[in-house]
């Protein structure tokens, strides 16, 4: 690919940098790390308040199911100190997303005064799309896999009035949780795949062309991760992978836009 070395020394693409020696930028970079800090910690503190709310609002999908089925929703604890160490796991789970913004802003100003202002152009469409698409996937989980996969899980309790004995589930509320958190964040994740794959496209790394060629390799990832991500039932796993399927043919589309015009030519 063919660069213009003086593309960047434009004077309409100016850089707002200026020389710091090495502690100055170390100063920078802790008092960024400083604020993230905070920004979680208060987050923390604020959803530990809250923490039985958030965690029955991760609990609602099941409880509804249980629910349908005429069952006395219920989760347990077995250790005394079970419920206490899975509200702090779930504070820390939403101080994450609360504080993310914050944290992410702060990487952006320590980052951007050595940036060019096409740089940061060029940027700031994936840093929206970043937590839009994580959300997103999240949002797929809780109101979409979550109640589908409980009512599965859930089919294989028996009744009384059928059976010699009884067959129960009872959920524990860290088991839950480990699950529920393991879940949206594996979802989350990977519907960044456009994003990750059209920064590779824009750089020159990867081409429009060679996500096509090897199309068929990607779907078998897809469900490999899938299956390596999801609980071992068929409906989560190809839960996440069809949509992951489709986000790739989403990135083959975004990586024909910013790739490099000389590699379109190629093409």
């Amino acid at each position: 690919m063919d660069i213009d070395p003086t593309t960047s020394e434009a004077p309409d693409d100016p850089i707002h940098d200026k020389e710091m020696p090495l502690l100055d930028h170390l100063a920078e970079l802790r008092k960024r790390l400083l604020w993230s800090a905070v920004a979680f910690l208060v987050a923390f503190l604020v959803s530990y308040y809250y923490a039985k709310q958030v965690y029955y609002f991760l609990a609602q999908p099941l409880v509804h199911i249980m629910e349908q089925r005429g069952q006395k929703p219920e989760l347990i604890y077995t250790a005394l100190y079970e419920a206490f160490f899975t509200y702090v796991k779930v504070a820390v789970f939403s101080a994450a997303f609360v504080s993310f913004p914050v944290i992410a802003s702060q990487i952006w100003l320590f980052i951007a005064p050595g940036l060019y202002r096409s740089e940061k152009r060029a940027l700031l469409p994936f840093l929206v799309a970043t937590p839009i698409l994580f959300f997103g996937g999240g949002a797929l989980a809780y109101y979409f896999i979550f109640p589908n996969a409980w009512r599965f899980f859930l089919s294989f309790q028996t009744s009384p009035t059928n059976q010699h004995f009884q067959i129960d589930v009872m959920p524990r509320v860290s088991d839950y949780l480990n699950l529920v958190m393991k879940l949206i964040f594996a979802f989350g994740l990977c519907f960044e795949l456009p994003v990750l794959l059209t920064l590779l496209g824009k750089v020159g790394i990867i081409t429009a062309a060679g996500l096509r060629k090897y199309r068929r390799y990607a779907y078998v990832g897809c469900f490999i991760v899938a299956a390596i991500l999801t609980p071992p039932d068929v409906f989560t796993m190809t839960g996440l992978a069809i949509p992951l399927i489709a986000l790739f043919e989403i990135s083959i589309f975004a990586v024909k836009l910013v790739q490099p015009k000389s590699v379109v030519v190629d093409e």
